[in-house]
């Protein structure tokens, strides 16, 4: 059985599993290795131990179905672990929400060369979309726009695990009107996707080669297109992680979307049916549809 030396996680299901989750390997050539119960029963358990990838690789040699990832429905990378997100870590994001608010534009000015980062609660696991499912726009926004991030996974004990793919849908109009309104404009249903997989790298200096790039397309055309490179997230990642672990702590481990510098024109919203492709060199490419809720 062939395998990368990159290590991928992932969460999926088959027409022979029925409705319950199955935890994979994805290998080279499109194919998941789906793990023994025995060896990985969750997700959160192989994230849990204490070499995650020596864990992977050892539970793949009992593997004994080996799917097609076409012919198996990808979850998100999650579970029960929270998501929770900084902002105004990229330049272009910090000018972006400048320009959005009425009156409280220089809160991002001060936040972006803050110590402290802007840190918010994005999801629950169980409210997290997954590859190929519609994330949402508000029915009562009028410009809303996706956030293609990098995001770091975690374990229980604040470790870095690896990274996913993560989009944060944003309510660009409700946010502006007012940062009270932060939690609405960013948090609502299928306001989250991550996918495909987590690739478990942890070296920051590695991470920060991947560029990340977006495209929008609509009824097969494409409205909007952008890239940069993860090297433009102004704060370690180190830093990031401690100040959302400070005084609180994740049993399950925890999520970090880490800012978007890819921002759409003013002029630019998000329609229903659209569909959002995100991609991270390192990781992968995350798609999603987009529909009103």
């Amino acid at each position: 059985m062939k395998r990368d030396d990159v290590i991928r996680l992932c969460r999926f299901r088959h027409a022979a599993s029925g409705d319950r989750p199955r935890i994979g390997l994805v290998l080279e050539a499109d194919l998941i290795a789906e793990l023994p119960d025995a060896d990985a029963p969750t997700l959160t358990s192989l994230l849990e131990s204490d070499d995650p990838a020596g864990a992977a690789r050892a539970a793949v040699q009992h593997a004994s179905m080996v799917h097609p990832l076409a012919g198996v429905v990808l979850l998100p990378p999650v579970e029960r672990q929270e998501v929770w997100a900084a902002g105004v870590t990229y330049l272009r994001s910090k000018t972006a929400r400048m320009e959005e608010s009425d009156f409280s534009a220089t809160a991002y000015d001060r936040v972006y060369e803050a110590p402290r980062p802007e840190i918010f609660f994005k999801a629950i696991g169980e409210k997290v979309v997954g590859p190929g499912d519609s994330v949402g726009i508000r029915r009562d926004a009028t410009w809303s726009v996706p956030e293609p991030e990098l995001a770091l996974v975690m374990n229980s004990r604040g470790k870095l695990i690896g990274c996913t793919i993560g989009n944060d849908m944003s309510s660009r109009d409700i946010e502006g009107e007012n940062l009270l309104y932060l939690p609405q404009a960013k948090t609502y249903d299928r306001s989250c996707s991550l996918g495909p997989w987590i690739t478990l790298v942890n070296d920051e200096q590695v991470i920060r080669q991947w560029s990340i790039s977006v495209s929008i397309s609509r009824s097969g055309k494409v409205v909007f297109a952008g890239e940069t490179g993860l090297d433009q997230i102004k704060r370690p990642f180190a830093d990031l992680m401690a100040y959302l672990w400070r005084s609180q702590a994740f049993g399950r481990g925890v999520v970090l979307l880490t800012g978007t510098g890819i921002v759409p024109d003013d002029s630019f919203t998000l329609a229903p049916h659209d569909h959002i492709t995100i991609i991270i060199s390192g990781i992968g490419r995350l798609e999603n549809a987009v529909n009103t809720v």
